[in-house]
């Protein structure tokens, strides 16, 4: 005998409602014995614990030494053979290592006529607790014999059939939850974030960097050249933003003293939605004293690497089918000569003329701001020609000061900074720079991109005076940088879509 929750009625058309209606009744017989929705059941095994320590055990050494479990999980499958006997699967938030799921054999003989009686009408994705002994099945499956069952949250909606899963992709965003039940992949990729985000900073503590939590809502947008989302303040009657960078407020904590500080972070920039961009997105920014962007492009490395490790087993990846090495030394190019690398056919007078590259942005669809100088449109035709092909982890170094407000110039190069970013897979992943330390310099900078504002750029940056009134404190000379979370666990995850990452990003509200 089977049940309409198994293989034979996996193809048929589902009628939802009627679905939800059985279970409605069933829930309502529940409340009336009274036993619905319990909270006494305590389990005291993981799934996956058990199959690492127990699956390689044959029936012999089991049945000699007869192992006693408590463990509760969602009913994935379930298999009836009569009113005598029944396999189920159960699957727990175990794993990503070992198997999150573990079979269970209720009989009439050792669990009892009502548990039995109960059991058939249980529905997939009902929780249930049980306790009993392990056994391994003629198949040499590692199977719990039930004792004691008990349903601990009665389903209402059916899962999706597990021939299909949950296909929509758009769905799976929506309702992460329901992905999360059905797919495997899925529950993998966010333990692997969770893992690098630990690694992360275990590393960060481990070099003696401090934790901190700055302010989300911001008077003045700073830290970054984005568009931020507005909001308003009732009590205090001001418009106030949401944070786009923490990092005016991590250097005044330099400026305070403490000279190695990290902040893992929400940020808010309130620009273009997709496969690489979400309105709200994690970065992990860290400022250290006495250090310039020579020594952030190794410890930035030594952090991502950590991080791929901790969280996939390994610095050697495969994004899209394609190896990628993070063990190696990264790659160190700049602007002109990554253009000249990845793309050639430019004379070295050509990428010198303001004028010519302007005409060449064009032919891509871009225009230039009015005001941007030869640096800029260089960094614009980069972009256009060179960032996409950055495969292979690539520092690209020495930006312009006019695109770099906060990084400290070049003491040798006139009119670049001391400033990186780092790509791979042809997209930026970190951001870092010796920082401006010098107060006057710095208001000078914020000048430059009031007007630049002014002008109709509106990712300039506001002129922050409390900033500046902080650096004439004086701060140490420091380096300072940000790396995207959730782009490295794109490429850790071998994940196509920065919503593969997140466990629930923004979408179109449902019609």
């Amino acid at each position: 005998m089977t049940t309409h929750n198994d293989d034979a009625a996996a193809s048929l058309p589902i009628d939802e409602n009627k679905i939800i209606a059985e279970r409605r009744a069933k829930l309502s017989a529940l409340r009336e014995q009274g036993v619905a929705f319990p909270n006494d059941f305590r389990p005291q095994h993981k799934a996956a614990d058990l199959q690492e320590k127990y699956a390689s055990k044959t029936r012999e050494e089991l049945e000699a030494e007869p192992v006693t479990v408590v463990l509760a999980g969602r009913m994935m499958l379930k298999r009836e053979a009569g009113k005598k006997a029944a396999f189920a699967t159960l699957q727990d938030a175990s794993g990503p290592k070992a198997d999150g799921r573990i079979q269970i054999y209720a009989t009439l003989d050792l669990t009892g006529e009502a548990a039995m009686a109960a059991l058939h009408h249980y529905d997939l994705g009902d929780i249930l607790g049980v306790s009993g002994t392990l056994f391994k099945t003629k198949t040499d499956e590692l199977t719990i014999k039930v004792s004691e069952l008990r349903l601990i949250t009665k389903s209402l909606r059916p899962l999706p059939d597990k021939f299909h899963g949950l296909a929509d992709q758009e769905t799976k965003y929506r309702q992460r939850y329901v992905d999360l039940i059905m797919n495997e992949d899925t529950r993998r990729t966010f333990k692997a974030r969770t893992a690098a985000i630990s690694s992360i900073r275990r590393f960060m503590e481990k070099n003696e960097f401090m934790e901190v939590e700055t302010p989300m809502l911001h008077t003045i947008p700073g830290g970054a050249a984005a568009k931020p989302f507005t909001t308003h303040h009732n009590a205090l009657d001001m418009q106030m933003f949401l944070r786009i960078a923490p990092e005016l407020y991590l250097k005044r904590l330099v400026v305070g003293g403490f000279d190695r500080v990290f902040e893992i972070n929400r940020n808010f920039r309130n620009e273009g939605v997709s496969i690489r961009h979400n309105p709200e997105f994690t970065m992990m920014e860290f400022y250290a004293a006495y250090t310039d962007y020579k020594w952030l492009m190794d410890f930035t490395e030594a952090v991502i690497r950590q991080a791929a490790i901790d969280a996939h087993g390994t610095a050697t990846l495969t994004y899209g089918g394609r190896e990628l090495d993070l063990a190696k030394p990264f790659h160190r190019l700049t602007i002109v000569e990554a253009i000249n690398k990845y793309a050639p056919g430019y004379t070295a007078e050509q990428l010198n003329d303001a004028e010519f590259i302007k005409k060449e942005l064009l032919k891509f669809g871009v225009k230039p701001h009015a005001h941007s100088g030869l640096g800029a449109l260089q960094l614009g035709l980069f972009e256009e020609t060179a960032e996409a092909q950055l495969w292979e982890p690539t520092y690209i170094i020495d930006y312009p000061v006019e695109v770099s407000p906060l990084a400290r110039a070049s003491d040798t190069v006139a009119g670049i900074t001391e400033r990186f970013e780092l790509f791979m897979v042809g997209r930026e992943i970190a951001n870092g720079f010796s920082e401006l330390n010098d107060a006057e310099d710095q208001a000078a900078r914020f000048q430059a991109q009031v007007a630049a504002k002014d002008a109709g750029d509106e990712e300039a940056m506001f002129y922050d005076a409390d900033y500046i009134r902080a650096l004439e404190y004086g701060m140490p000379p420091a380096g300072g940088c940000g790396i995207g979370i959730d782009r490295l666990m794109m490429i850790i995850t071998d994940s196509p879509n920065i919503r593969d990452v997140l466990l629930f990003p923004h979408l179109r509200r449902e019609d």
